[in-house]
Parts: C-alpha cells; structure tokens; sequence
C-alpha cells in the first residue's frame, strides 16, 4: 500500500478510536445517569417524550418499543443495565488508551472483545428485533478489520526496526 494510503487509513482507525472512545464515554456517562436519577423522573421524562409525539404516534411500533425498554429502568430495577454500561464504557475506554498508545498486547484483546460485543449485538438484535444493533455490529467489524491491518503494520514496523538496529 501506498504512503497515501497508509495514512488514510491510519487516520481512519484513530477516527474510528475516537468514535469508540466518545461512545464508552457515554456509556459511562449513561451508567451514572441511571445510578442519579430516580424511577419517578426517568417515567416523567418517558411521558413528556410520548406525549410530544417524538417517536410518531403514541401508539406507534417506535414508541411501543421505546416504552418496553424504558420499563425496567422506570421501575427501579436497573442493576444490569448500570453494570453494562458501565463496564462496556471502561473497558472500551481502556482499549481505547491503550491502542492510541500503540500497546501490542492490546491488540489481540481489542479483537477479541469487540467480537464478543458484535455476537452479543447480534443476539441481541435477533432477540429484540433492533434496527441499531445490526448497524452497530457492522461498525465493530469495521473497526475489528482496522485493528488488525493496524497491528499487523506496527508488527512489521517493529521487525524492520529490530533488523536495523541488530
């Protein structure tokens, strides 16, 4: 591949990184959310979002999907959810550092997490019907295809600069 090409798509997996590193900050950022606010307020917030037909009519496939999910978190019952999330957001936070920070070992690990998260995204989806999940399966392939053609490329760096100087 071509200089040019090479650092188009070095600039493509650090945009990728950053696209990762904004959604586990989100992540985490919804896990304190939900750990903040109260049941009473997460329903307040549902009805006012229902009742300004944001989702298309109150009776629409949108909302009756919106409200389903919402249910749990509404009644309190909420301990998977901040776990999730929270632990999804670290650990896509930390994968993050350590691959703009070109760690080896953090490579392979990435792979390998992202994969499960793409299996789960896609049971998930299969279980929920999700429109977003499929979508975000696909970017985590995109991603897993990025970290590997990265890490194959510091790999060789690192050979021939062993090379030289040995």
């Amino acid at each position: 591949m071509s200089d040019a090409g090479t650092r188009r798509t070095e600039r493509l997996f650090k945009i990728a990184l950053l696209i990762k590193g904004i959604d586990g900050a989100a992540e985490l950022v919804g896990a304190v959310a939900l750990l903040l606010i109260s049941g009473a307020t997460v329903q307040r917030l549902i009805n006012a979002v229902i009742s300004r037909d944001l989702l298309g009519p109150p009776d629409g496939s949108l909302t009756r999907h919106f409200v389903a999910g919402t249910a749990e978190f509404a009644s309190g019952h909420r301990t998977f959810a901040v776990l999730y999330l929270g632990l999804h957001g670290l650990i896509k936070l930390a994968l993050v550092w350590a691959l703009l920070r070109k760690v080896m070992p953090a490579y392979p690990v990435a792979v390998v997490v992202l994969g499960v998260f793409v299996a789960y995204e896609i049971y998930r989806a299969t279980q929920t019907h999700s429109v977003l999940l499929p979508f975000l399966a696909a970017i985590d392939i995109a991603i897993i295809v990025l970290i590997i053609r990265e890490y194959r490329l510091l790999r060789r760096e690192r050979a021939e600069a062993v090379g030289r100087s040995g």
